[in-house]
C-alpha cells in the first residue's frame, strides 16, 4: 500500500482528495494537515510514502514545510499539488526536493498516476511545469557547462539521462532503448549515485542547466 499525507488548508479539498485516493486498492490516506507545521508533524508521526502538499498554507507554507520534510527523511516523496504554476514556486519546489508538481485542475486519473509514480521513485510533472523548467534553465541563463561527474556515466547511462530529461518514464525509456524497465531503473539509480543527486527531478534540472540536453 502507498501511504499518503494530504496537506491543504481547505477542508473540502482534503476531503475530496481522501475520497478519490482511498477508492484505489493500493493507496491509503494515513494523515491530513491544514498547515505546513501540521504537515511536518503528520509526516513525523506517520512516515508516509508520499505527501500531497499545497504551496500556500498558514503558519508555514508548503515550500518551507517541504524543505524540512525532505531534510529530515529523504525517503518521503513530496508531490506539490497547487493552483499556482508561477516560475518562482515551480523552480524552488523542484530544486529543493519536490518529486513532482501538479496543478489542481489535473484530472483524477492524472493525480492517481502521479502518486503512484512518485511513490515508485519516478517524477510527476504537469506539462506546463516541464515547459517552465526548460524555460528557467535553458532560456534564462547560459549553460554552466557539462559537470565533470557526467564523464563517469557509461554510454548507456548517458542515453538514459537524455531520455529522462525529455520526461520519459521507466517503461517509455525501456521501449526506446530496447531494454527492460528493471534495467532502466538500475541505470537511473546508478546515475543518481554517480551525480550525487536526490531524485530524477534533480537529474532533469542538471541535464538542462548544464547544457547536456538542449531544448528540442
Amino acid at each position: 500500500m502507498i501511504s499518503v499525507v494530504i496537506a491543504d488548508d481547505q477542508d473540502l479539498v482534503r476531503g475530496g482528495l481522501r475520497i478519490m485516493l482511498e477508492q484505489q486498492d493500493d493507496i491509503t490516506v494515513c494523515g491530513e494537515a491544514a498547515t505546513g507545521a501540521q504537515a511536518i508533524t503528520a509526516v513525523r508521526e506517520h512516515r508516509p510514502d508520499v505527501v500531497l502538499m499545497d504551496v500556500r498554507m498558514p503558519e508555514l507554507d508548503g515550500l518551507d514545510a517541504m524543505r524540512v520534510i525532505v531534510r529530515e527523511d529523504a525517503s518521503v516523496r513530496v508531490l506539490m499539488l497547487t493552483t499556482y504554476d508561477l516560475d518562482e514556486y515551480v523552480v524552488a519546489a523542484l530544486r529543493e526536493g519536490a518529486s513532482g508538481y501538479l496543478l489542481k485542475d489535473a484530472a483524477p486519473s492524472e493525480l492517481i498516476r502521479a502518486v503512484r509514480s512518485v511513490a515508485a521513485g519516478e517524477t510527476a510533472l504537469a506539462a506546463s511545469v516541464v515547459d517552465r523548467i526548460v524555460d528557467s534553465y535553458v532560456r534564462a541563463a547560459p549553460a554552466r557547462g557539462i559537470p565533470p561527474a557526467l564523464d563517469t556515466l557509461s554510454a548507456r547511462e548517458r542515453d538514459v539521462l537524455q531520455a529522462l530529461a525529455r520526461g520519459g518514464t521507466n517503461v517509455e525509456i525501456a521501449a526506446e532503448l530496447f531494454v527492460s524497465p528493471a534495467t532502466v531503473k538500475t541505470h537511473v539509480a546508478s546515475i543518481l549515485a554517480k551525480l550525487r543527486l536526490r531524485d530524477r527531478v534533480q537529474a532533469v534540472i542538471l541535464a538542462y542547466e548544464s547544457g547536456f540536453v538542449s531544448r528540442g
